[in-house]
């Protein structure tokens, strides 16, 4: 272990004066996996501690919730995907970004290597399963469309989350929206070779795949609280780069109930996608929320400023 992460390790463990801390929730995308481990090690590691914050990190009941939890007050903050941000807002949502988990897409078009597919040209004709309807149908779309496809050249089934077990059963050919880091893993440890097509080379504009989300009255009134959550977001996501085995070891401690050689694998493959800044980049938001109108995600256009505030 480095010097100066065993040193940082000695100042955490060392007693804090007896101060209030604030409290809130931070609500998941998903089932705790390890895309998660830097909010673990923030929340078990200290990094959230020394920002005088106690934070409960809450799995939803349905990924859905998050963002209607969060715009509604009822968890302060949330971990979304900026495409949602975007469709949410659209919709009338009062949630904005206010900081980064994965800087990049992990969302993929991913197939067994057995299938024959090579390039988007060969989805012609495939059966192809998705889970969330809207979103994944159009980044399907742009990336059958490099290719001179349109919706009519394959069929998509509503698979309801199963993405691994719709691929090894042989229900369709390919799945849209499987962590790449995640589902390919997946299937390495099934001893069935998977493969990819990554979105943001395939038509699909780069953007964050998971950030940090508050509601504009939050934000409005706790901003230091924003920043502070943020800054230890950052420094945990720092530490885990650094000295993954250890950030692992904290995550499993917290969840002993994952599958600690899968996670340990998708943990390994995202690590050098986690932020390396808690700025974020306007051309980003902008140049998705044009996407988002061309593929009819969103009826009109919405400012940066309504998506997202670096705090």
């Amino acid at each position: 272990m480095h010097k100066k992460w065993i040193l940082l390790l000695l100042i955490l463990a060392l007693p804090l004066q007896a101060e209030a801390r604030d409290k809130f929730r931070l609500i998941l995308d998903w089932f705790p996996n390890a895309d998660h481990v830097p909010l673990y090690v923030a929340r078990d590691g200290g990094f959230f501690e020394r920002q005088g914050l106690e934070i409960e990190l809450l799995p939803p009941a349905d990924p859905n919730d998050p963002l209607k939890l969060v715009a509604v007050g009822r968890a302060a903050f949330g971990i979304n995907y900026q495409p949602n941000v975007i469709i949410a807002r659209a919709e009338g949502l009062p949630v904005k970004s206010v900081g980064i988990l994965v800087e990049h897409p992990l969302s993929s078009l991913a197939f067994l290597k057995s299938s024959g597919i090579r390039t988007p040209a060969d989805l012609k004709g495939k059966r192809i399963g998705y889970s969330v309807q809207v979103l994944e149908l159009a980044l399907l779309k742009a990336i059958a469309g490099t290719a001179g496809l349109s919706e009519s050249d394959y069929t998509t089934i509503n698979v309801n989350f199963n993405l691994t077990a719709s691929l090894l059963s042989g229900q369709v050919d390919a799945v849209m929206g499987a962590f790449w880091n995640y589902e390919l893993a997946e299937l390495e440890l099934e001893g069935v070779p998977g493969d990819y097509f990554a979105v943001e080379d395939y038509g699909v504009p780069d953007y964050y795949e998971l950030i940090v989300i508050t509601n504009d009255a939050f934000l409005a009134e706790n901003p230091g609280a924003v920043r502070r959550l943020v800054d230890g977001l950052q420094a945990a996501i720092d530490f885990s780069r650094a000295e993954p085995e250890r950030a692992l070891e904290i995550y499993f401690k917290a969840n002993p109930e994952v599958r600690q050689e899968l996670d340990r694998r998708a943990f390994h493959a995202v690590i050098g996608e986690f932020a390396t800044t808690q700025t974020q980049s306007r051309a980003k938001w902008e140049r998705f929320t044009a996407f988002a109108l061309e593929q009819g995600l969103i009826t009109k256009s919405i400012a940066a400023d309504d998506l997202y505030r670096n705090p």
